[in-house]
């Protein structure tokens, strides 16, 4: 059976965590409900919270209900009936979950649906084996890249648009892409195998290129500043905080660093851990990844004292091959150009070669303070790889790769080619040197998988484990 079909409401609860303070789990539970009809309360040891309307589409409404539950031991909330046991101890010992690309560009609603949402049913029975207190989205939560087709204006989305269309058509087009964005949350959530892991484990999501369209941010300014690119922006924007944060503008959650939401970076900080998710769009042109805001906000968790981990989450991947050989080939070959915007999207890219210093020697500093140990976190490439910069004394920084969750993996043969590349290095800090390396038990440095990664805290120390389609859970590898 195909994935869209007819949707059936309610779709929810979608647990959400706002943040982490006073020993309690701030969260949000999102409801998707047909249009005129109402949101029942959430059942809580210590009362009720009752749900507010947040966003009205043509056939549906989106309700969010906030509460909190203690950040000590496991509890559970109840909604219409049903009990929802939350892990909530992130006190000791604990799991996480880390996923992305949920999704493919091209005919996602029309895949068979036990096929795509396979690896959400293995991640939902790991669940069920031993239960995760927080699962983290590292990006492309949603492939959006066709909601632009069926409108006048967008069809041909970015190939061919108009200089200025007329103001009706506009407010048209912004109807058009709300209900088109409406519609993949709505079908992707209501998703048996998601829709019961995430009642149950809150997510934290940091958004990317296909949860606004594909290239976003690396695509010329002719395309990104035009009505119809600034009317996608606009609409995209208002789903990923109404749907993968339960919130709108002005009325963000206390981990956005920015109440204004000029960027959408975040950090959420628990004993032991501190989870720290840079926006990596809101600011990002063909010139840079990052604006003011963006720079401002790692520069002030740079100065903030933490021990225990970080967890840095960069929805591209931090350390890679060198992407820029690629990148200079693509420019050369007629064939190859349309995906140079997919390379400038890295921040490998010549383009980005100054920042990705900046941020390197930013992470470095931040892993040689006593006490406290960094590891990035990547989605992006449909591969599982990881990599690793020396620090010097002793230390190191670890960068690891899970995608995609639903996104079919590509063909061997690209990951041969990044295997390749690997060979040659890729040193933006000379004395710092990086390089590629195999994932426990895996012959070769990228693994052509679907994917998803699991975090455990055990007396103190981390360990990460990739479960592979094929290939099954790797052994763990310290961090």
């Amino acid at each position: 059976m195909a994935m869209m079909t007819n949707l059936r409401y309610p779709v929810g609860p979608v647990l959400f965590l706002d943040d982490v303070a006073e020993g309690r789990l701030f969260l949000s539970a999102l409801f998707i409900v047909a249009r005129g009809q109402t949101v029942p309360p959430v059942e809580l040891p210590q009362g009720f919270a009752h749900p507010v309307a947040l966003a009205a589409y043509e056939h549906a409404t989106v309700w969010r209900a906030r509460f909190t539950l203690p950040a000590d031991r496991p509890s559970e909330y109840r909604w219409d009936g049903t009990a929802y046991p939350v892990a909530g101890d992130i006190t000791g010992d604990l799991r996480l979950a880390y996923v992305s690309c949920n999704g493919e560009e091209v005919g996602d609603m029309d895949r068979e649906a036990s096929e795509r949402n396979a690896m959400w049913a293995r991640l939902r029975d790991e669940h069920a084996r031993q239960a995760f207190a927080f699962m983290l989205h590292g990006g492309d939560q949603i492939y959006a890249d066709e909601v632009t087709r069926g409108h006048p204006l967008s069809h041909d989305w970015p190939n061919r648009i108009p200089r200025d269309p007329p103001r009706a058509d506009l407010d048209d087009l912004r109807r058009h892409l709300r209900e088109g964005f409406l519609e993949r949350y709505a079908a992707l959530y209501a998703a048996p195998q998601f829709a019961w892991l995430a009642a149950r484990v809150p997510s934290l999501m940091q958004w990317d290129d296909h949860d606004i369209c594909d290239g976003w941010g690396s695509l010329s300014r002719s395309r990104t500043y035009s009505p119809v690119g600034q009317a996608l922006f606009t609409v995209a924007r208002e789903s990923f905080l109404l749907f993968q944060n339960a919130t709108t503008d002005g009325d963000l959650p206390a981990r956005f660093t920015d109440p204004v939401g000029q960027h959408l970076g975040w950090v959420v900080l628990s004993p032991g851990l501190r989870i720290l998710a840079p926006d990596l769009r809101s600011e990002r042109t063909r010139r840079r990844i990052m604006g003011p805001g963006g720079w401002a906000m790692l520069d002030a968790e740079a100065r903030r004292e933490v021990r225990g981990q970080t967890l840095l989450m960069s929805s591209v991947p931090l350390l890679g091959p060198r992407l820029s050989l690629l990148e200079a080939l693509m420019v050369l070959v007629p064939r190859m150009q349309e995906y140079e915007d997919d390379l400038r999207d890295q921040w490998q890219s010549r383009a980005h070669r100054d920042e990705w210093r900046r941020m390197l020697r930013l992470v470095r500093d931040l892993a040689r303070r006593d006490g406290h140990d960094v590891t990035a976190v990547s989605g992006e490439i449909h591969l599982a790889t990881r990599a690793v910069m020396e620090l010097g004394d002793g230390l190191q920084l670890n960068q690891l790769v899970a995608s995609g969750i639903a996104h079919r993996a590509p063909p061997r043969a690209w990951a041969r080619i990044l295997g390749a590349l690997s060979w040659l290095g890729e040193d933006p800090l000379p004395e710092h040197p990086i390089r590629i390396e195999r994932l426990p038990g895996q012959r070769s440095r990228y693994v052509a998988e679907r994917n998803y990664l699991v975090f455990e805290r055990a007396a103190g120390n981390w360990t990460t484990r990739w479960d592979l389609e094929a290939s099954g859970m790797t052994a763990p590898l310290a961090l």
